[in-house]
């Protein structure tokens, strides 16, 4: 079951395949290789913040419910994770 977020992150993740099909383009048309390492770094930050995105979604959605459900016991390891994974 795709959590609530996924489109969100499937419209990051085409957009950014988009982006990379047009840096193809600047390779093939010779374009200075510091304006496609430009593009290139923006699309790897448009990754990375899909990847951010999903992770941090999938806390929500499939770690935080049982630890909660927990009771105190699992409230403190969650605000813990949760503060470690603003990390990655």
């Amino acid at each position: 079951m795709p959590h609530e977020n996924h489109p969100a992150i499937i419209r990051r993740l085409k957009r950014a395949d988009g982006h990379l099909q047009t840096i193809i383009e600047m390779l093939e048309q010779g374009r200075p290789c510091v304006q496609i390492a430009q593009q290139l770094q923006a699309v790897e930050s448009a990754i990375d913040n899909a990847k951010k995105a999903l992770i941090h979604d999938h806390i929500a959605q499939c770690i935080e419910p049982p630890l909660k459900a927990a009771g105190s016991a699992g409230r403190a390891p969650l605000k813990e994770f949760k503060l470690i994974a603003k990390y990655l």
